[in-house]
């Protein structure tokens, strides 16, 4: 049971493994792209192309789609990135149990977007977990983990590649450790956890008065979506790269400091350079270019 990217080398793995799979669950195709056409989400357009059963419900919770699934009975179930809680009529089926691969090390990051926080919140190591699966979001005893260190410029696209593949990794040597009764279950320490809310779009706005790590972080963790952005002129001006300079620079936060060839502006602790940015209206392209065509005084202050 998978959907988004991430869960795709977990299936390719268990495609190129000695278990077999019965049947792929994803959620239903969706509208995507400014055409808004019709389109299957990265796990079923991967069990299409390789000619695996595929079963998309709207609900698991309905009589239907259990019933469905009790009369497949699986031995097991693996769920990566599926995007549903499950109910417990599921969890209960298989008779060696469901086994979740979560991209964080539990018990911190628990939800839905554990790689993006923990890039935005500085952390420099993060990993993936298996674990059993109960009502709870993300709260059932540990299996395995895997530790990795996060680049201090990786950005939320870059981790993401990389965790994806560690997953699957993972799952399978689960997989072997349930098997062979090798693997000893261990409960989550639930004073230790933290969450992964959802991210909103307004999270990419940028508060000037934080430190330009803090803003830099930002914008590693919030690519591809909401990216980063500020105010200039009234027009929503998008910072795509940029690069953190930690020394104060003693001017208001949110003030543009240098505008001759490159934009450096004024954060709470420190000062950002911006490297590749975008006005509202044109396309991106890099800080030089910008200045060629937009004259920007010194003392502006972006909101």
């Amino acid at each position: 049971m998978g959907s988004a990217g991430f869960a795709v080398p977990s299936l390719q793995a268990l495609l190129q493994s000695k278990h077999e799979i019965l049947e792929v669950v994803t959620q239903p195709d969706k509208p995507a792209g400014r055409g808004r056409h019709i389109t299957p989400c990265p796990t079923a357009q991967f069990a299409k192309e390789h000619d695996l059963i595929l079963y998309q419900p709207k609900s698991v919770k309905k009589a239907e789609a259990i019933d469905h699934l009790k009369n497949l009975a699986p031995d097991l179930i693996a769920i990566v990135a599926y995007g549903k809680i499950l109910p417990k009529a599921i969890l209960d089926l298989p008779q060696m149990g469901c086994v979740n691969v979560h991209s964080s090390l539990l018990p911190k990051y628990r939800g839905a977007a554990p790689i993006n926080w923990a890039i935005v919140n500085g952390e420099t190591e993060t990993g993936v977990t298996t674990m059993r699966i109960n009502e709870e979001m993300d709260a059932g005893d540990i299996l395995l983990a895997c530790k990795t260190q996060i680049d201090e410029t990786e950005d939320a696209i870059l981790l993401h590649d990389r965790l994806a593949p560690l997953g699957a990794e993972l799952l399978l040597k689960t997989l072997d450790g349930i098997e062979d009764n090798s693997i000893k279950q261990l409960p989550q320490d639930h004073s230790q956890a933290s969450y992964a809310r959802i991210i909103k779009k307004e999270d990419g706005h940028i508060d000037w008065s934080k430190g330009a790590d803090e803003i830099y972080n930002m914008m590693r963790g919030f690519k591809p979506w909401p990216g980063t952005y500020t105010s200039l002129d009234g027009k929503m001006f998008r910072i795509h790269e940029a690069a953190p300079h930690l020394e104060d620079s003693k001017h208001p936060a949110g003030s543009i400091i240098e505008n001759d060839n490159y934009i450096a502006v004024a954060c709470g602790k420190g000062v950002l350079f911006l490297i590749e940015v975008q006005i509202e209206g044109k396309k991106r392209m890099s800080a030089t270019d910008f200045l060629k065509g937009h004259k920007i005084e010194k003392g502006t202050v972006l909101r």
